[in-house]
């Protein structure tokens, strides 16, 4: 996807671009993060907050792994055929980014972990979890944020011929 694609998908100026990552492991669960930030044990997988300028999803993707989860060892398996969005709850809004989106729109890709779960090491640094964990796919929507469960429903349907597999 080129830079101009990618901008053009950002067309609303109320959603941060940004792009989301199903990590898999061999056993086909996915790596979720407990969000640090949150008191209600809000669990949710990899995500990017913004695509940097002349980024591609998959380059942001690969970023936010290693920000986020301190390795990028992944093999890309697939990525959205279209963008995903949601929105934070008015009163979460002023405290997300400030005020300025209203919601996050996303491109998701899926990847296949090829590390260890030693390689897995949250930063100390302004960390966005503070634990993790493999979950099968099905678990998803239960342990996410209320105003993410549609969107893990739509990831989940999006790719689920690869759940299968």
């Amino acid at each position: 996807m080129t830079n101009q694609k990618i901008q053009q998908a950002a067309a609303s100026d109320q959603y941060r671009l940004g792009a989301g990552i199903v990590l898999l492991n061999t056993q086909s669960e996915v790596l979720v993060g407990r969000r640090a930030d949150l008191k209600n044990d809000a669990w949710q997988m990899p995500q990017g907050g913004i695509i940097d300028p002349g980024e591609t999803p998959l380059q942001a993707a690969m970023r936010e792994l290693k920000e986020e989860i301190g390795t990028d060892k992944a093999d890309f398996i697939a990525e959205s055929r279209g963008w995903f969005q949601y929105d934070v709850p008015p009163a979460l809004a002023p405290k997300r980014w400030a005020g300025r989106w209203k919601g996050q729109r996303q491109k998701w890709l899926v990847m296949l972990f090829r590390g260890t779960d030693e390689d897995i090491k949250l930063p100390s640094s302004y960390p966005e979890f503070d634990a993790w964990r493999w979950v099968p796919v099905q678990d998803l929507p239960e342990l996410a944020v209320s105003f993410k469960r549609q969107l893990y429903l739509d990831v989940i349907g999006e790719f689920s011929t690869i759940f299968r597999d």
